[in-house]
């Protein structure tokens, strides 16, 4: 299937050259392409990304029909290119688009990046404009520089995540909510941090090298917390139990048709009334237990009690209606699936359904952020090596050239 070439957007008229695989830096590309880029995904002729045969989270199970999910995700609306690099002449065709490049992006660990040619100071001594982006697992120094990243090692273990999110009641660390959760997060990090080098060429005319790891994102998300600790002289932040919430509406709770919904009333006192009315106990709002926010907090335990049988009293449609009235922070607890019929993710165009052969569909999340109330159209990711024909003779091979790069190996 051939990808929409996007005709706007802000980065229309740019050029990406991916060499990644996974998600990680993937993602980034996913997010240049959204906002206008034309990203070119080199893949090797006979070894395609790995992420193409992935299952996870029980998403791709073999024998499943449709299109691979993982795959869409990260790779929606490039075009794949086949090319082996390790092939001089492959190397070449390469170097060749980069020479016509805004933007190299690459997870490669640095020994391979050296060894195929493809590290920073080769890349931008063939174009000293591009914006060289390296996405790494733990950064580019320090004793695990080389080690392998992955977001479930180097974005959710490392950086406190695992252990912050462990609940009171399981003994062991939370594992990761979603397949991808952390590479999508240091993806988004670096295609920001893309944009960045772009306008700093702008002003200066000369390209750089854009660095963000999956570690370096994973703190960055724990930075609070991370800060929290060590002001306490703890290891960690004191983790919260709902039974004994310090603002008790400020807490999640359970409604009469099974629904889990989280109060946010931050700022208690103001709220109190309002929350004891939604609740039909008017008679709370001067309990001299619970009259103020530091009276909530020592006698939690009770307060909590209180408004978790009066809530489960309730089905979630009267106690959404009562908390709208008024005018209280709320919001219910949703599945992964939601977002796809949410009336306010369709309004803002955070959701798209992107049509396949067969009339299949699948909806994509699109990244969270819009310039001009653009958003993009998502398009569906390449087929392997989809667009090697096109992409190189819009360069400037012949079909005489292409036919003997493909005899040699070089590309697909």
């Amino acid at each position: 299937m051939k990808a929409e070439k996007m005709m706007s957007g802000v980065l229309s008229g740019i050029r990406v050259v991916e060499v990644a695989i996974y998600a990680f830096v993937p993602a980034a590309g996913a997010v240049l392409s959204q906002l206008g880029a034309d990203v070119l995904k080199i893949e090797h002729p006979e070894n395609p990304d790995p992420l193409r045969g992935i299952s996870s989270y029980g998403i791709n199970k073999p024998g499943t029909s449709g299109p691979n999910v993982l795959w869409e995700v990260m790779n929606r609306g490039k075009r794949s290119v086949g090319i082996d690099i390790r092939n001089p002449q492959g190397l070449e065709v390469l170097m060749s688009l980069v020479d016509q490049a805004d933007v190299f992006i690459t997870n490669f660990m640095q020994p391979a990046r050296a060894k195929l040619g493809i590290d920073a100071e080769q890349i931008l001594a063939r174009n000293p404009r591009i914006i060289y982006g390296r996405g790494t697992g733990h950064g580019i120094h320090g004793p695990d520089a080389n080690k392998p990243g992955f977001d479930a090692l180097s974005y959710w273990a490392k950086s406190g995540a695992a252990i912050a999110s462990m609940s009171s009641e399981n003994r062991y660390p939370a594992l990761m909510p979603g397949p991808a959760f952390g590479d999508i997060q240091g993806g988004m990090n670096l295609a920001g941090g893309i944009m960045g080098g772009l306008y700093q060429r702008e002003r200066t005319g000369k390209g750089c090298v854009v660095d963000v790891s999956l570690l370096g994102s994973g703190m960055w998300a724990m930075a609070a917390s991370t800060a929290g600790a060590y002001s306490r002289g703890t290891e960690n932040i004191e983790q919260l139990d709902r039974q004994r919430a310090p603002n008790p509406i400020a807490n999640i709770y359970r409604s009469a048709d099974d629904r889990y919904f989280i109060v946010g009333a931050l700022e208690g006192d103001r709220f109190w009334p309002s929350v004891c009315m939604v609740v039909g106990r008017p008679d709370l709002i001067a309990d001299p237990r619970f009259a103020t926010s530091k009276d909530r907090a020592v006698n939690s335990e009770e307060c909590v009690s209180i408004l978790e049988e009066a809530f489960a009293s309730m089905p979630l449609a009267r106690i959404a209606e009562a908390l709208d009235k008024a005018e209280c922070p709320w919001a219910a607890v949703t599945p992964p699936i939601h977002p796809v019929t949410d009336e306010q993710a369709l309004a803002n165009k955070y959701v798209q359904m992107v049509e396949y052969p067969g009339g299949t569909s699948l909806p994509l999340v699109s990244a969270p952020v819009q310039i001009d109330e653009h958003t993009g159209t998502l398009a569906a990711a390449p087929g392997h090596c989809e667009h090697t024909d096109e992409v190189l003779m819009d360069a400037g091979r012949s079909m005489e050239a292409l036919l003997e790069l493909k005899m040699s190996g070089a590309i697909f």
